[in-house]
């Protein structure tokens, strides 16, 4: 008997109860997380285990993926850099520098709304939007 790993089974579980927002930011991943933790009194750190690694064009691309984990709750904060070494992470979203996706507990409408507009006030932000995961379509790409 072969076993046979079930792919849109694992998607749908990772993205279970998650919301994801578009960051548009023109600056560097470990910037953006600086002056995130810094506005927001997070503490962002970079997870080199949950990196990932795409192989396209005979090449590797390396996305780097920050984390925090609230400490009151099971809330967990993943950003994600969508670009590297002009490749993106999620090619539909070519427009968005970095993916914030948020999973492990429930979030209010008003804690997110809240939540995007304190991420616009960071500097050299210019967008945030919240992402629809139904419209990914490399949502593999995502998961660790």
């Amino acid at each position: 008997m072969r076993l046979k790993m079930d792919n849109d089974l694992m998607v749908e579980e990772f993205f279970d109860g998650t919301q994801l927002l578009g960051i548009v930011a023109p600056m560097k991943s470990y910037q953006f997380c600086w002056q995130a933790n810094q506005m927001m009194q997070v503490d962002f750190r970079i997870n080199n285990d949950f990196e990932i690694q795409l192989d396209k064009k005979k090449r590797k691309y390396y996305f780097s993926v920050y984390e925090y984990a609230e400490p009151a709750g099971s809330l967990v904060h993943y950003l994600y850099s969508n670009q590297f070494d002009g490749e993106y992470l999620l090619p539909e979203f070519k427009n968005l520098d970095y993916l914030w996706l948020m999973k492990g507990d429930n979030i209010l409408p008003q804690a997110l709304t809240d939540l995007q507009q304190t991420i616009r006030a960071i500097p050299s932000v210019q967008l945030v939007v919240e992402l629809s995961t139904d419209k990914i379509k490399n949502k593999g790409h995502l998961i660790f």
